[in-house]
């Protein structure tokens, strides 16, 4: 690091920071720290919503994968307006019509506020590790790349990230994620341009390189010959085809867009309709080839290092010696760029995590306030009081993602796309089922819901002890079950597709059981697809499904 970088740095965090306090005074309700009164318009909502679904993972993760292997975990990517288009008829005109703040007080008409208990712990769970691993992740890379001991970048990070996010509320974060989405570009296409000039022969070289070696088709790593496979096509829940990495990707977009609190919460935020779906296509339009781009970039550091040779790049590419292809872009960034322009690309996945770190911290305080302190412990309180538990939530929220980045940083190794894709799989808590049993059909009350929600993370349980080696061939031969049974039961689907499996559970559970057992007769006027008027969303009157 040159003293340039540094100061690149510097600045970054200084104008970061600053931000919080200056649009402080228009947080000082709930309405205005959560959802900016609702005032925000499609372009800027949709731009901050890409720097949200943009973290270090896609900044590292996914230029190491194209380096190391082809395109296969890019086909999730493409499905994301297939996804919109479907949630935008579906899920999302249900947000604006209540006028909700959290997405989960849908559940509680739809269901009982039991259930929409539990989704909200389940989504505060998972926000909370989701940002230890994103500011662990970063803090590591930066480390790679600075030398700067990690801790210190674990506490400088988070911190800084915390502050804006707690003085400033939804604008602070919406204005240093719109500012943050420059950044994150600008530093990737920096490293594209400077291995492109380096090259003899320039883009044309790097395409057709790549494309003598495999380096874009649909395929994966061979771990026992070392090779690069094409993909197949099919059905399967054991191999990694083409149609399960697309269906995967379905998966994820549906449930990003019917229950992910980071994603509704921006949507509710702009000022009517039609800037809601302005801002929605607008994400799409900028992160579908912002994740395509990135794959290029892994793409051409695998041309560059075959025409410029490095031992450290060489180990990354074939595992010698333990490396990993994670190191590929901070190695290319402390030994190719000049100074000052490492500084920028720092700033760069620095932008990537904290841009998702303070939509989290921001919606966790939200959905503790809104769907459990304010409707089960402090009913009828002030808005300033539920502003200072929102802040309060907050603070408490980035003290427990600081910890959980030291732990992780104490004891894990790095954890990327697959990794990453592996833990999302497995605490989606099949969520995507509940709400499309509440949004799709007329069945289910919260009687057959829980016993879905149980099967659901019984099933989630099997799946952690097989991923992280609790369960095992070993322990199922010793019990006397035969060897091809135990090697099934120790291995029934690959970990991705836990999520498909999680969320058929617990729609096919609760709605035979809705069907058979629990029959229920339930006001679902404005609740499902079948029991709303057939009227666009812009001519329909806000009706308040909260029943607080």
């Amino acid at each position: 690091m040159k003293i340039l970088d540094i100061v690149v740095l510097i600045v970054y965090f200084a104008a970061m920071a600053s931000i919080g306090p200056l649009v402080s005074r228009r947080g000082r309700t709930t309405e205005g720290y959560f959802v900016g009164n609702r005032s925000f318009g499609g372009w800027l909502i949709g731009i901050t919503m890409f720097a949200t679904s943009i973290s270090s993972i896609t900044f590292v993760a996914y230029p190491a994968d194209a380096y190391k292997t082809a395109y296969l975990r890019f086909l999730p990517c493409i499905m994301l307006p297939v996804g919109i288009l479907i949630a935008s008829a579906v899920f999302l005109p249900y947000f604006r019509r209540a006028h909700i703040t959290s997405a989960f007080e849908y559940l509680e008409n739809r269901f009982g506020p039991g259930i929409r208990g539990y989704a909200a712990v389940a989504f505060l769970f998972t926000q909370v590790f989701r940002q230890s691993m994103v500011l662990y992740l970063v803090s590591l890379l930066v480390y790679e790349m600075t030398g700067f001991n990690p801790y210190i970048c674990i506490l400088i990070g988070g911190v800084v990230t915390a502050f804006y996010t707690v003085t400033g509320g939804i604008e602070a974060v919406i204005w240093t994620d719109f500012i943050q989405s420059f950044l994150l570009w600008g530093g990737g296409l920096l490293c594209f341009l400077v291995i492109a000039f380096s090259i003899d022969g320039g883009l044309i070289r790097i395409f057709t390189e790549a494309w003598a070696d495999g380096k874009f088709m649909l395929g994966d790593l061979n771990m026992d010959t070392g090779q690069l496979e094409p993909a197949r096509w099919g059905f399967s829940l054991s191999d990694k085809t083409v149609f399960m990495m697309l269906l995967l990707g379905l998966t994820n977009w549906l449930t990003e867009y019917s229950s992910n609190q980071n994603v509704i919460q921006k949507y509710v935020a702009t000022r009517n309709p039609k800037e809601a779906k302005k801002a929605i296509w607008v994400c799409c339009a900028c992160s579908v080839p912002t994740w395509g781009f990135f794959m290029l970039l892994g793409t051409a550091l695998y041309v560059y290092f075959k025409l410029n040779p490095a031992p450290e790049a060489a180990a990354m590419l074939t595992g010698e010696g333990g490396a990993k292809a994670d190191g590929i872009l901070p190695f290319f960034v402390i030994r190719r760029l000049p100074a000052g322009l490492s500084g920028l690309v720092i700033a760069g996945v620095l932008a990537a995590a904290m841009s998702s770190i303070s939509s989290s911290i921001n919606c966790v305080s939200a959905v503790s306030v809104v769907d459990l302190y304010k409707r089960h412990m402090a009913k009828g309180r002030s808005d300033r009081h539920y502003v200072v538990a929102a802040k309060t939530i907050s603070v408490a929220s980035a003290i427990l993602m600081l910890i959980g980045a030291v732990m992780l940083m104490s004891a894990s190794d790095k954890t990327l796309q697959d990794t990453a894709t592996k833990l999302g799989s497995l605490l989606a808590a099949g969520l995507l089922g509940l709400y499309l049993l509440g949004f799709l059909t007329r069945r289910g009350d919260g009687r057959a819901v829980a016993v879905g929600i149980v099967c659901t993370v019984l099933f989630t349980f099997y799946m952690m002890g097989v991923e992280f080696g609790w369960i095992s061939v070993e322990m199922y031969t010793s019990m006397g079950v035969s060897q091809g049974a135990a090697e099934w039961l120790a291995q029934p689907i690959d970990t991705y597709y836990a999520t498909l499996v999680g969320n058929a559970l617990m729609f096919g559970v609760s709605y035979v059981l809705a069907a058979l057992v629990f029959r229920t007769k339930r006001d679902l006027t404005n609740l499902t697809v079948w029991t709303t008027p057939r009227v666009p969303v812009e001519e329909v009157e806000p009706v308040s499904l909260n029943s607080q």
